[in-house]
């Protein structure tokens, strides 16, 4: 299953971090006040290792004080040289509540 981001198609929404892949990439943290309304882009990153940086992120306490029961993640896997430029862009674009602003 994928969900669209941006222009980009990210493999999720998946319901525990440990479906990631331990590959590179950009993450996207999701999240949604009711099981009926549409996914909320709560925070994104870059990491050479998706999976192993959505498990141990300092911010996932953050991620789940927003008030969004329902959490889910999505990755976009690509190269490392590529991380920053999309992070960028999808930051400016959803201005996600938690990261960098």
């Amino acid at each position: 299953m994928n969900i669209g981001i941006g222009k980009y198609s990210f493999e999720g929404p998946l319901d525990d971090p440990s479906e990631l892949r331990n590959e590179s990439g950009v993450y996207a943290i999701l999240g949604r006040p009711t099981i009926h309304q549409l996914w909320r882009l709560v925070d994104i990153g870059g990491s050479e290792d998706v999976k192993k940086r959505v498990e141990n992120h300092e911010r996932k306490y953050s991620w789940k004080s927003l008030g969004y029961p329902y959490q889910s993640y999505a990755a976009y896997y690509c190269h490392s040289d590529d991380h920053s430029t999309i992070e960028t862009e999808l930051r400016g674009l959803y201005d996600p509540p938690c990261g960098d602003r």
